[in-house]
């Protein structure tokens, strides 16, 4: 895991990947957004940012409430399935 936060490329390409098998399992929009929700708690409470990305991502989640780390995770999920 340490290898794919050590790049914000190579952490989206890592999303993106795991967010296909999540659709190719069924999983809908909501749950899968719910799952990125419930890793970026994870993300924000055990591991220290790598990078200038992830350090402002860290910022933004800290400064929002629940609703808007949801709002948060979920942009996270539409930004690796666009690119």
């Amino acid at each position: 895991m340490a290898t794919v936060l050590s790049n914000f490329g190579t952490w989206k390409e890592f999303l993106s990947d795991r967010v296909e098998q999540a659709k190719s399992m069924g999983l809908n929009e909501d749950t899968i957004a719910n799952l990125a929700f419930e890793i970026g708690s994870f993300l924000d409470e055990k591991v220290d940012p790598k990078n200038e990305e992830q350090r402002t991502l860290k910022e933004l989640w800290d400064a929002g409430d629940e609703s808007e780390r949801k709002t948060i995770a979920g942009l996270m999920v539409k930004l690796v399935q666009h690119s």
